[in-house]
């Protein structure tokens, strides 16, 4: 029997035209970048302790570039790609590697379980995947606010997230033989509902849904941002969190 092809949930198409919408905001000197800033950092920091060299290191979605030039001046040879030149649900080109990155990259994939799998595919014997994704946990107060800005019928406007369990599965589902999901909190302070928003779009983590819903009307724009005003604390800021879920899996 012929197995399904996995249902079309996110747009690449859309998510190329997000990616080089973010580097345009990105010559403005206000623009955010703290999610991919966390990311490489933790990353570093991860291979340090590890103490981890890799000759041959395939970088997926890092437009700031700093990975990539941080593993080049400790000695590796890199290749960097996005989701632009490098369609994640189809085999990779160039293999194997020593290292794979991915950061912010793979929670926007149809095929999460291929696409897992060609990453495994891609790795020498004894290559390792880290692959750093926003989890399930993120954005309360943002979805709150979407909820409550079309209260009787909400379009789908938020991405399905994958959570620490789903995670670990999937790695095991890819034939990873050992796998670590660990995750962490990144808490940004938010005077307004306009401003979150513009930190999404800034760091290429806009919506890309297959099926793009309409933009909110006045009305229901007003609602959304009366309840994300109602999470504010005593000094009016919204305390949003992200969680940054990291997959570490080893070929062999």
């Amino acid at each position: 029997m012929a197995s399904q092809a996995p249902p079309r949930i996110f747009s690449r198409q859309r998510r190329i035209v997000g990616l080089r919408r973010a580097r345009v905001r990105q010559a403005h000197r206000d623009a955010a970048r703290y999610i991919l800033d966390d990311m490489v950092e933790d990353v570093l920091d991860r291979l340090e302790f590890m103490r981890l060299a890799p000759n041959r290191v395939l970088v997926i979605g890092d437009w700031t570039g700093t990975l990539a030039l941080s593993l080049r001046g400790a000695g590796s040879e890199v290749e960097e790609r996005d989701v632009a030149t490098l369609d994640e649900e189809q085999p990779v080109p160039g293999a194997p590697y020593d290292l794979i990155v991915s950061l912010a990259s793979l929670d926007r994939v149809n095929d999460l379980p291929g696409a897992l799998l060609h990453l495994r595919n891609a790795l020498g014997d004894d290559g390792m995947l880290i692959a750093s994704i926003v989890g399930a946990g993120s954005l309360p107060h943002l979805r709150r606010a979407m909820l409550a800005a079309e209260p009787d019928r909400p379009a789908a406007r938020m991405h399905p997230l994958v959570d620490n369990q789903a995670a670990s599965a999937l790695l095991q589902r890819a034939l990873f033989k050992r796998q670590v999901v660990d995750s962490r909190s990144l808490t940004v302070s938010f005077g307004t509902l306009e401003r979150l928003v513009s930190d999404l779009r800034d760091q290429g983590l806009g919506g890309t849904l297959a099926s793009a819903p309409p933009p909110l009307g006045k009305a229901a724009l007003e609602r959304a941002e009366q309840a994300f005003r109602k999470a504010a604390n005593d000094k009016g800021r919204v305390l949003e969190s992200f969680e940054i879920l990291t997959l570490t899996g080893w070929k062999d």
